[in-house]
């Protein structure tokens, strides 16, 4: 295993195009009182490049989510009596999976039992590339072997209570102490799996080799900003970059955006809508600074 510096370029987009040509991503997220998290996801996954995000919502939150989002389109479905994404929709939602080149899911799932039985399911079912966070690896967290099952890529993103979980590690302290080491014995023997352990230098590792971020700030310790860099990775899965260069230039863009929105607002005032905000500007830096 070796360590890795070099960013990704963005691939620049031909003059005869279309937005097939950058990728399906769908989106599975939010329950009730979290519908801000499936929003902040897919608008990112589109802000990154994709060419269609659908965002997958349960039902009687469809409505809410359709009138915050204008560029994403939705697709309802069935839910739990508290408002999660219900075993149900199974069949609806692996049918429809199949028009997409990349799902990403977890933000704002809940744990409500029944909506990690979908998640496991689902992991074990779906035939597409996955971008898993937040809910949907507290529900993998008590099924890890699931992931040697792996036939096509996946990327977790956990942050450190997660990944302690993922683990079987109490302490997050623990994994602070030894986030690269913690890193690598996870990922050794899962080809298919490449790892986000979110936090300061964020670390985007596989079994062959790892990279330590160095973009980021404080500030962008706030409520959903993992959620924005869920759908700028699933985004970039979907234009063809491997899993490890998406991940990388996923978090490296996302901590550029974060140390511009903090030039704008500071460190202190900072929430993930800021982040999302300033991801046309990061790209625009980063594209300059690659030129150069």
């Amino acid at each position: 295993m070796y360590e890795i510096n070099d960013i990704p370029k963005i691939l620049p987009r031909k003059p005869d195009t279309h937005k097939g040509d950058y990728g399906r991503v769908l989106v599975l997220a939010g329950s009730s009182g979290m519908t801000g998290a499936a929003c902040m996801c897919s608008t990112a996954a589109l802000r990154a490049g994709a060419g269609i995000v659908t965002l997958g919502i349960p039902e009687s939150l469809h409505g809410i989510v359709a009138s915050k989002l204008t560029c994403v389109m939705t697709h309802p479905l069935p839910e739990t009596h508290v408002k999660t994404l219900s075993e149900l929709g199974r069949q609806d939602i692996l049918d429809f999976s199949q028009r997409f080149d990349v799902i990403a899911f977890g933000p704002g799932l809940s744990q409500y039992l029944e909506t990690k039985r979908l998640v496991l399911w689902l992991l074990q079912t779906l035939d597409r590339p996955i971008v898993l966070d937040a809910d949907g690896i507290n529900a993998l967290a008590d099924n890890p072997e699931i992931l040697n099952k792996f036939k096509k890529p996946i990327v977790l993103t956990p942050h450190p209570g997660e990944m302690a979980r993922l683990v079987g590690i109490s302490s997050t302290q623990e994994i602070q102490s030894k986030r690269l080491e913690t890193s690598k014995m996870f990922v050794k023997g899962r080809k298919n799996v490449t790892l986000v352990l979110k936090g300061h230098h964020t670390i985007v590792i596989n079994e062959d080799k790892f990279y330590i971020n160095k973009t980021g700030n404080p500030g962008m310790a706030t409520a959903g900003a993992g959620d924005v860099l869920t759908g700028m990775i699933a985004a970039f899965l979907g234009q063809n970059y491997t899993p490890f260069e998406a991940a990388q230039l996923g978090v490296y863009l996302h901590g550029l955006a974060g140390d511009l929105a903090a030039q704008e607002k500071g460190e202190i005032s900072m929430i993930a809508t800021d982040i999302l905000d300033n991801l046309p500007k990061a790209f625009l830096a980063y594209k300059e600074s690659a030129v150069n």
